[in-house]
């Protein structure tokens, strides 16, 4: 089960956090390696995303317009808002998704190796990709 202080690994040198996971927040940071290649386009139908740029820069596609953003600066990403985001490495954010619903699970799920068959069932609440 995804607790506060786990790290997740994903490929190319990506780290995950799970900083805090409570029912109202989920507060993780990110660290960047390797490319930065941006994920799919998607959207979370009731949660918003607070991000902060520790270090590096981190750049977005909201609504397809793109952005990028550098240390210090911070963003916010409301609920059903279509976005990708990727950063130029090294770089490093803090993240923040209110409410945190099930999200630290799917990180898990995704990062964990195997990806279940019904992952975008299991976890439609939290992520849609379009």
């Amino acid at each position: 089960m995804a607790h506060s202080g786990q790290d997740l690994h994903g490929t190319d040198g990506y780290v995950l956090r799970l900083v805090r996971v409570e029912p109202d927040l989920l507060h993780m940071e990110a660290s960047y390696g390797g490319t930065g290649q941006f994920p799919p386009k998607h959207y979370h139908p009731s949660q918003d995303e607070h991000f902060e740029v520790l270090e590096g820069t981190v750049r977005t596609i909201v609504d397809g317009e793109e952005r990028s953003y550098e240390a210090g600066e911070t963003f916010d990403i409301p609920a059903g808002t279509v976005h990708q985001l990727a950063a130029d490495p090294p770089a490093r954010l803090r993240w923040e998704v209110r409410p945190a619903l099930k999200t630290a699970e799917f990180f898990e799920a995704v990062y964990g190796g195997d990806i279940p068959p019904d992952l975008l069932e299991r976890f439609k609440d939290e992520v849609v990709f379009v």
